[in-house]
């Protein structure tokens, strides 16, 4: 049996990592795989331990600071200098996960964006040394930017043994390219993520609240400073004043300086008098099963997180998302054959009302949507399950 590594991590308070560990995990051992060792390298493993990722694996911190002139630093200062290993400060700082690398491991990488925001040299730096070890690599449930595949990327991409395009638009891509051999599609693990139900806030209509998901992140790839919050400024207003439904707002990512409750805070703040708009959080936090259930109880839900919107749609809530990367347009692609009107680019939002047609178009058509949402579920449980079983292939 050999030991499966799961990198690069970033912790549990960002939930779209927690869920695709977590359903990454299930589907994997449901297929039959059989591991010595199941190994989570964190850059925040008290996070995982919050939520219970360590009652399933193993958490390591994957990288760790370096002391200077340690023995380890003067030892990693020679090579630099005096062997030209370029990589010799960051080996000796993810020392501990390049120690349970080898032959007799398989390692997924699970961060389905690292791809989508320029070059991640961090990755290409880690595939270097896992493949040097001789493990055998796995891009898994990955989105990648079509434009950003220049010839770095792409050797990069060639040293996995297999890859999970969980998107046609990335898979598409792929395989111009020319990686169609190693190239899968699969959609994300985490459509398979288990819900659980936690009671509900006061103010929160099961069946007639609209949830709503906002990321400082998206904020960033604004044209217009500011007008995503004012888009939502103005579709509240609609929702209140031209509707019976409830607001909830769910944070999806907490992690400070890109924190999903400022933004809803803010909206909160403007809006609690009403008794319309409840603010799903508490001091702890809720994991991202607690979170899916709050989403799957909503009619309709708006997100801006990933993994916010595939707990929608994989409980058959339609959703519109404020996009801003290829994994937005492609995943609703998928869906619904188009991703016009179920993704907003960020990038184009400069008015108040920029919500409104397409939120008012998911009401009307809601009912159709969510049969083709739950329709379309069992063929991408049977991929996922199909993906896993092709992984467990190589224990």
């Amino acid at each position: 049996m050999k030991r499966l590594l799961l990198y690069p991590h970033g912790g549990s308070c960002n939930h779209g990592c927690e869920a695709i560990v977590r359903s990454t995990l299930k589907v994997l051992r449901d297929a039959g795989a059989e591991t010595r060792e199941v190994v989570l390298p964190s850059a925040r493993p008290d996070e995982d331990a919050k939520f219970g990722l360590d009652r399933l694996c193993r958490i390591i911190l994957q990288n760790r600071p370096i002391a200077r002139f340690s023995a380890g630093y003067v030892g990693a200062a020679i090579r630099k200098h005096f062997f030209r290993d370029g990589d010799a400060y960051d080996k000796l700082s993810y020392h501990e996960f390049f120690d349970l690398a080898g032959r007799d491991s398989v390692a997924l990488s699970i961060g389905g964006d690292n791809y989508c925001y320029g070059k991640p040299r961090h990755l290409y730096f880690l595939n270097r040394c896992l493949r040097a070890k001789g493990t055998r690599t796995v891009l898994w449930g990955a989105s990648i930017e079509p434009e950003a595949m220049d010839s770095e990327m792409v050797k990069d991409l060639s040293g996995y043994d297999l890859i999970f395009a969980r998107e046609s638009v990335t898979y598409e891509a792929l395989r111009g390219k020319g990686l169609s051999v190693i190239s899968r599609y699969c959609p994300d693990p985490a459509f398979l993520l288990e819900r659980a139900d936690r009671e509900l806030p006061e103010g929160f209509a099961e069946g007639k609240t609209v949830g709503i998901n906002l990321s400082p992140l998206s904020f960033s790839y604004e044209k217009n400073s500011g007008a995503t919050m004012e888009a939502c400024l103005g579709l509240i207003r609609h929702i209140i004043d031209r509707t019976d439904f409830q607001i909830a707002l769910i944070p999806h990512v907490r992690w400070s300086g890109n924190d999903d409750i400022t933004p809803l805070k803010a909206l909160h703040e403007r809006f609690k008098r009403t008794g319309r708009v409840v603010l799903i959080a508490e001091e702890d936090g809720f994991s991202c099963m607690e979170l899916k259930g709050f989403i799957s109880r909503c009619r309709i839900m708006i997100a801006a997180r990933t993994h916010a919107s595939i707990a929608a749609y994989s409980q058959g809530v339609p959703a519109l998302v404020l996009g801003y990367s290829v994994k937005a347009s492609g995943i609703a692609r998928d869906l619904f054959g188009t991703e016009k009107d179920f993704v907003v680019p960020v990038q184009s939002i400069s008015a108040s009302n920029d919500l409104i047609r397409s939120f008012d178009m998911l009401v009307c058509q809601e009912h159709e949507l969510k049969a083709r949402l739950l329709r379309a579920m069992p063929q991408y449980r049977s991929k996922i399950q199909g993906a896993a079983k092709e992984v467990q292939s190589l224990f």
